[in-house]
């Protein structure tokens, strides 16, 4: 199995600019409101209800987390319902998925990472704290060896936003068979294998309950 990895973009991405120092975000604790915010892969397609990653999660943290993933939700459009969720949930922390459905549309890569950056602003003008898992990039070499891989700009906005990143979660469950629905949605073990993971990198963060 391809060795997954959770960075925080780059090992510099949340330095403090004055003093170097590694900056942490603030610990989220259990009973607290968690924004799950995606598409379908948020949503739990390809699974039974429950079996979703947020649901997972929220178990796994004491943490009520909101299940916003919509399917077939765009970059594009999400940016015009992330604020009315804002308001209704006052989440401590938002996790955004999204970007899939604009690879299926062949939208540009450099305007889908403009429409995430602008729901990270509004994330973070909330006063939450914003995660950002990386979505695989469309790719014919990656579909025929079963080996996706991140789209690059995720890792990149992450550190220009200074937001932790959490790299080749989806992409590695996607290149495994036994954890798929279909080509581009995890089934119940893949969904469990995502919360697993989301979990290790929030943990190592220090997010997330250890």
């Amino acid at each position: 199995m391809r060795r997954r990895t959770f960075l925080l973009a780059t090992a510099g991405a949340l330095a403090l600019p004055a003093c170097g120092r590694s900056a942490r975000l603030p610990a989220i604790p259990a009973g607290a409101a968690v924004l799950a915010f995606g598409d379908s892969v948020t949503y739990g397609t390809g699974a039974s209800p429950g079996e979703d990653w947020p649901s997972l999660l929220g178990g796994m943290t004491g943490w009520k987390v909101v299940n916003a993933g919509i399917p077939g939700d765009t970059a594009d459009a999400a940016k015009g319902r992330i604020g009315p969720l804002l308001e209704e949930h006052r989440p401590a922390l938002v996790i955004v998925e999204i970007g899939g459905n604009d690879f299926l549309r062949r939208r540009p890569q450099k305007a889908v990472k403009e429409d995430i950056r602008q729901i990270l602003a509004a994330v973070r003008g909330s006063g939450a704290s914003a995660v950002l898992m990386a979505v695989p990039e469309l790719s014919l070499l990656g579909a025929v060896t079963r080996s996706p891989s991140d789209a690059a700009f995720y890792g990149e906005l992450g550190k220009e936003e200074k937001v932790p990143v959490i790299e080749d979660v989806f992409s590695d469950i996607l290149g495994h068979p036994e954890l798929c629905a279909d080509q581009i949605h995890p089934n119940a073990r893949g969904y469990r294998q995502m919360a697993d993971g989301l979990h290790a990198a929030l943990k190592k963060t220090g997010i997330a309950p250890r």
